[in-house]
């Protein structure tokens, strides 16, 4: 085995065990405990099992050929534990389905079948062996394409009930992380189905993927926040409409006109806790308190600068008028929402 194969070889195993250590946080150092983290943790042991096999083949034929069905039967246990993490994640208090256990029976018997494999049938590489394999094979790779394929049918359902502009920051995330979950896996798939068809792909090819794919959604799992999630965030509640009566009683009463306007001034008019309309506003605006306040100040500032009544005013009164207590956080509140200074924005469009 020359250098770059050895490379290769140690490049999908530390994926490998990149994915064992962040099931091993998610079941045991993660502090919040839910099902949707219990079974994305089983998907990357499961799929460490299926990993491990190909590192194993390619650094040596002659396994038996008891491990090589044990290994690609790991496959049929991902595509329902997918499932269940995708339901997981989008349904309001999931469980798993009363008789999950029969979408198991597939991996059971082939997982099973596997311990009356012999090394001297499987070297014969008769017709029937070669039909029986073969067969294995085809079903056990068809099986995996259909559950990632009713997973991300159901992501695509899930972001057709939560449009965009209606979702959370929380929402939002869930989708995105599991559109990349999916499309992942998608490609993992991919990269082995191509090697079983002419060789396309190298072999260890399928290994390297998987870790560049599990690494990148690891840092996206800890980015997005996703391990603090799970599908009681789709739970309807008060927090929509409590959001757009805030942002009614700010568009009616001009609160954003006011430089001294806060949170608890805010939590105090409308006999709601500081944290909560903070809460709300983050989620449902997706900007943080001062970004939602400086949005309206800069629309009502668009108007003033373009307004004839207002040519002679500077920039400054303009500022302090729309409720800016300084020039300079003016012109960099303007500069971000727009991308260009409040007199290029005047000039340009005078």
């Amino acid at each position: 085995m020359g250098f770059s194969e050895i490379l290769l070889v140690i490049i999908s195993s530390a994926g490998l065990l990149h994915g064992i250590a962040f099931a091993l946080y998610l079941c045991f150092f993660k502090k919040k405990k839910t099902l949707p983290n219990y079974l994305l943790a089983l998907i990357l042991v499961f799929m460490a099992f299926r990993i491990g096999k190909s590192v194993m083949l390619n650094l040596g034929s002659d396994l038996e050929p008891a491990f090589i069905f044990a290994g690609l039967a790991f496959l049929l246990l991902i595509g329902p534990f997918l499932r269940w993490y995708v339901s997981g994640m989008t349904i309001v208090g999931y469980k798993l389905p009363r008789y999950y256990l029969i979408e198991l029976l597939p991996f059971g018997l082939i997982f099973l079948s596997s311990f009356f494999v012999t090394k001297s049938w499987f070297d014969t590489n008769s017709k029937e062996v070669i039909i029986i394999f073969g067969s294995a094979l085809i079903f056990i790779y068809l099986h995996f394409a259909f559950y990632i394929f009713i997973a991300a049918k159901a992501v695509r359902r899930t972001k057709q009930n939560h449009p965009s502009k209606e979702c959370t920051k929380s929402q939002r995330a869930i989708l995105i992380w599991l559109n990349l979950l999916t499309i992942g896996f998608a490609i993992i798939w991919i990269s082995y189905f191509l090697n079983i068809i002419e060789d396309a792909v190298p072999y260890i090819i399928g290994p390297i993927i998987y870790s560049m794919v599990v690494y990148f959604l690891s840092f996206k799992a800890f980015q997005l926040r996703i391990t603090d999630l799970d599908g009681n965030t789709f739970k309807k509640n008060e927090d929509a409409e409590l959001f757009y009566q805030i942002k009614g009683f700010i568009e009616q009463n001009k609160l954003y006109l006011e430089s001294d306007v806060s949170l608890s001034s805010l939590g105090k008019l409308l006999s709601v806790s500081t944290q909560k309309a903070s809460e709300v506003i983050n989620q449902h605006s997706k900007q943080n308190f001062n970004d939602f306040i400086n949005h309206y100040r800069i629309q009502e500032a668009k108007r003033l600068l373009l307004d004839v009544d207002s040519e002679n005013f500077t920039i400054a009164s303009i500022a302090f008028d729309v409720g800016f207590s300084s020039l300079s956080s003016f012109n960099s509140a303007f500069k971000k929402f727009e991308s260009i200074t409040p007199s290029s924005y005047r000039k340009k469009n005078s």
